[in-house]
This record gives structure tokens, C-alpha cells and sequence, in this order.
């Protein structure tokens, strides 16, 4: 729907480049030459758009909120590929009150904001709307995590997440959920199924309960509203495909000194200090394998379980499909790695190796996180 207003929620900003993320709610930036510490209102992941390097729009604030948050800025934006993608989760809101009421939402037009933050049943709720005498309880999501043509939510578990939509399903009061996407190139929404499988099953589960929309917006430079709200599409039936317990995984651990480590019948092999990027799969109870890897004290069977007994867990990635990707996405590992173990993982195919050595976490680099964007999300629509 074609916007007629220009809609801006900050009244000025500046610029700076992103260093770090300290903790959910810090970052630190470049500002001006300095280091500075900024805070983050978006408690998600965000692996894939805080990369350092990023310019950052950074918010001054008030002698107040500056006492409450030890900082003088708060993160807007982020850039990615060129584009803002807004990160202010409670702005979000704002910013669907003034689309609702300016009737830029089909499904929502002729509601008015009646009471924000509505408590009823021990849930609390971003909106209580109103038409006439017909009500409507409104969760609002704020979505960053986008690839291609795709947008997906949420980027990390949100158990608050699954209990509003049980709490909404279950209320005498119509419900329903608008997921705001901060970008318009995708055409499409899913709940991540991938990082958080019990939200997505439950936001499927109730999809006749209560209205779910998302929506695409974009943002100009100066943090006004491109002239255009993007109605995305849902389609269900990639869920019903993708979402099972199968697939692909990646398996990082740290090697925290070098030494060498007898791997099985691989015999004895030295691991240098660092970061080792293991790929596999599971066609079958994919949820298990994980939780398997996640336990040091178990029967020795796979190369990697040698390793694993030897070098610290720091993240499990998971990739479920209806298709095996696990030798597409070891090649594509292969070429961004900095080394390889040659022979690792690979008994039953004809790779080099399952086995990666980064020297930095590559959780940090931006090859490997658009890696895992690519077979999550750009190879399902």
C-alpha cells in the first residue's frame, strides 16, 4: 500500500561503526575516533547484520535515559547491503500504531489503539485495538532476519514468543500477531524453524486462530519510511516440507591449545589453537544428534566425538531440510576455511574432509554467516 505521509520516528541522528556487541543490551562503536558503548535495544542474535565494520545510526539521548543506561547513544540502524534495517524493538511499536491508524494495514483498517501494553489473563500484550465494539489483541514482532527473498522470525528461542500465541488462540478477545520486517525485498515470511522449532510449530498449529501478517517496510537514509508497505506472503506448505526433525548441522568448538589428539582409526593428529567448523547431518532425529554433541561423556563412535572430548563447544547450528545438504555445505565451509583435516568425517562419501580451521570465530565473519543464510533460507523458496 502506497504510504501518502512521510513517517519518521527520530528527530535527529548520527553516525558511527560497529566494533562489538559486549552484551544483549551494549555494543561498543567508533564514534568520532573514539570507542564509545552503545545500547542495543534488540535483545536477538542479530549474527547476521551485526558485523563489525557496519555503520551504525546511533541515537543521543537525554540526561535521563543516559543515567539509566550508562550511555549517551542508543543503536537505531544497522547497514546492510546499502539499506537501514532498524534494530529499536520498542519503536517498533510506534511504529505499527501509526500504521494501524492511518489505515495502511488492509487486515487492521479502522482500528484504533484503545490501550498499549494490555494486561489481561497474566499476559501482557503490545495493543489492545478497537473497532467500533469489536476488539482485537495485537502482539507486534520486529523482524531483522532476512535473505534474498525471504523473511524469517525469531533470529534466536523466544519462549515468550509461544506463550503469547497459546495465550492469544486461547483469549475471548480476537488475536492476532503483526510481524514488521525491516526491509521490502523479500516477498515471503516463515517462522524460523530452524533456530526455534517449538515457536514456528505453535505459530503454525494456530494459524486459523488468529491473524497473522507480516509486512515489509524500508528505510530511507535519513530514517524516514520508503513510500511503500510490502504485504508478505506465507507459504505454509515450504513449512510443512522443510520443517522436520532432518537435516544438516554445523558443530563449532575451540581448540584452546595446540596439541595432538588421537582421532579413531585417523590415528594420532595435531589440531592447532583455534576454531574448527565440523559439518554433518541427520536424517533422522536431527534434535537428538545435537543434544548428543552437546554432552563430552559418552561412547566414542564419530571423529568428531574424539575432537569434542578435547575442545569447547561454542555453537550448534542447525539446518533442517527434507534434503541432505551436508557435502554442498562442507565445499562451501572448504572455501572460506583456513585449513581443513584431511580424512575427517568423511567415511561414507567422497569429500576431502568435514572438518574446517578457522583462526577467528566465524561467527564474526561475514562469509560464514551468509553461508548459513544461504542454506536456511535462499535455496527453500
Amino acid at each position: 500500500m502506497e504510504l501518502t505521509d512521510k513517517i519518521k520516528v527520530f528527530d535527529d541522528f548520527e553516525t558511527g561503526i560497529f566494533k562489538k556487541r559486549v552484551n544483549r543490551f551494549l555494543v561498543e562503536c567508533i564514534y568520532k575516533g573514539k570507542t564509545i558503548n552503545a545500547h542495543l535495544p534488540n535483545p536477538g542474535r542479530l549474527w547476521e547484520i551485526l558485523q563489525k565494520g557496519k555503520t551504525v545510526y546511533l541515537i543521543k539521548e537525554g540526561n535521563n535515559l543516559k543515567r539509566k543506561r550508562h550511555t549517551d547513544f542508543t543503536v537505531a540502524c544497522i547497514l546492510k547491503d546499502s539499506h537501514p534495517v532498524f534494530l529499536h524493538t520498542h519503536k517498533t511499536n510506534e511504529i505499527a500504531k501509526i500504521l494501524i491508524e492511518k489505515g495502511y494495514i488492509h487486515e487492521l483498517e479502522g482500528y484504533k489503539v484503545e490501550k498499549p501494553e494490555f494486561l489481561i489473563d497474566g499476559h501482557r500484550f503490545d495493543f489492545l485495538l478497537k473497532r467500533g465494539n469489536e476488539s482485537m489483541l495485537l502482539e507486534v514482532k520486529s523482524c531483522t532476519l532476512f535473505n534474498k527473498n525471504l523473511a524469517m522470525f525469531p533470529d534466536a528461542i523466544t519462549v515468550r514468543g509461544k506463550r503469547h500465541i497459546l495465550a492469544l488462540a486461547k483469549s475471548n478477545i480476537k488475536g492476532g500477531i503483526l510481524f514488521v520486517v525491516h526491509n521490502d525485498l523479500p516477498d515471503y515470511f516463515l517462522p524460523e524453524y530452524h533456530v526455534d522449532p517449538e515457536f514456528a510449530k505453535t505459530l503454525y498449529s494456530h494459524r486459523n486462530e488468529i491473524l497473522i501478517k507480516a509486512i515489509g517496510i524500508k528505510w530511507n537514509d535519513d530514517l524516514t519510511f520508503k513510500n511503500k508497505i510490502k504485504t508478505l506472503s506465507i507459504p505454509w506448505n515450504i513449512y510443512e516440507r522443510e520443517s522436520k526433525d532432518a537435516g544438516s548441522y554445523l558443530l563449532i568448538l575451540k581448540n584452546n591449545k595446540s596439541k595432538r589428539i588421537m582421532i579413531g582409526k585417523l590415528g594420532e593428529i595435531f589440531f592447532k589453537e583455534g576454531f574448527y567448523i565440523y559439518v554433518g547431518s541427520a536424517m533422522k532425529n536431527l534434535q537428538a544428534r545435537l543434544e548428543r554433541h552437546k554432552r563430552k561423556r559418552k561412547k566414542l563412535f564419530w571423529h568428531i566425538d574424539y575432537l569434542r572430548e578435547e575442545a569447547d563447544l561454542i555453537q550448534l547450528i542447525p539446518i533442517r531440510s527434507s534434503i541432505r545438504y551436508e557435502c554442498e555445505l562442507a565445499k562451501r565451509i572448504k572455501d572460506i576455511a583456513d585449513g581443513y583435516i584431511e580424512g575427517f568425517g568423511v567415511s561414507d562419501c567422497s569429500c576431502i574432509s568435514h572438518l574446517f580451521y578457522v583462526d577467528k570465530n566465524p561467527l564474526e565473519k561475514s562469509d560464514f554467516i551468509e553461508t548459513i543464510l544461504f542454506f536456511r533460507m535462499a535455496i527453500v523458496i
